[in-house]
Formats: structure tokens, C-alpha cells, sequence
């Protein structure tokens, strides 16, 4: 069963990485889920709000938001119990790393297009 992950920040604008990610993990087979509490829709999909409002569970979190919006969120995911993070290059700061950790998230600082075997500028 492919992984569920929550590409938070996703966004309509195909040039931003939070539709970018979107788009490569999907075309890896990953079920996606956007969240975004000001998008309705992303690449054809209904878009959440908050990872709280998604059914089911989430295996893995991908940050494609300042790291100010990060630590407003963190809080849900962990909540969720989302068992992998990542913060994109971007998405990252001490405090959220920190805030992370408190929550006992391991947080993974990299690209998860990169680590999914992706180029982020092919999509």
C-alpha cells in the first residue's frame, strides 16, 4: 500500500514547490493529500484545511510553508500522528526543529522531492 503523505503549503501555482512535491510524489505513487486552508482545490484534488480535518491516517509530512506557519501547524501533525516530517529547504528554523523535538517528531531537514528520487524542477 503506497505511503499517504500531506503536502502542507500545496498551492495551485505550478511553479511554487508545494504543487511541485505534490506532483512528484504522486507520479511516484504516493497517495497525496494538499493541505492548505486557502485552496479549495490542487491539481484536481480537494484540498484540506488542516491535517486534522483529513480522514484516515497520514504517514509522512512534507513543509513547503515559512517556518513561522510551520510552528502554527506543528502542533496538528503531531497531533495526527504523523510519523515522518520533513522541512524543506526554506521551511526550516531552529525553533521549529525545536518545537519538533518537544513533540517527539523526528524532524528530517532536506527536499523529499530529492529524496524521493525526484528533480523538483522536472515538475
Amino acid at each position: 500500500m503506497p505511503k499517504v503523505v500531506a503536502v502542507i503549503g500545496a498551492s495551485s501555482d505550478r511553479r511554487k514547490f508545494g504543487n511541485r512535491a505534490l506532483r512528484a510524489f504522486r507520479a511516484q505513487g504516493y497517495t497525496v493529500i494538499p493541505i492548505n486552508p486557502n485552496e479549495r482545490e490542487v491539481e484536481g484534488m480537494k484540498t484540506y484545511p488542516s491535517v486534522l480535518d483529513v480522514p484516515g491516517s497520514i504517514d509522512m509530512a512534507t513543509f513547503y510553508v515559512p517556518p513561522d506557519v510551520g510552528e502554527r501547524v506543528i502542533g496538528d501533525v503531531a497531533k495526527k500522528g504523523v510519523g515522518e516530517v520533513w522541512f524543506n529547504p526554506g521551511a526550516e528554523s531552529d525553533a521549529l526543529i525545536e518545537r519538533a523535538r518537544a513533540l517527539a517528531i523526528r524532524p528530517i531537514v532536506a527536499c523529499s522531492i530529492v529524496a524521493i528520487g525526484q528533480n523538483p524542477y522536472d515538475f
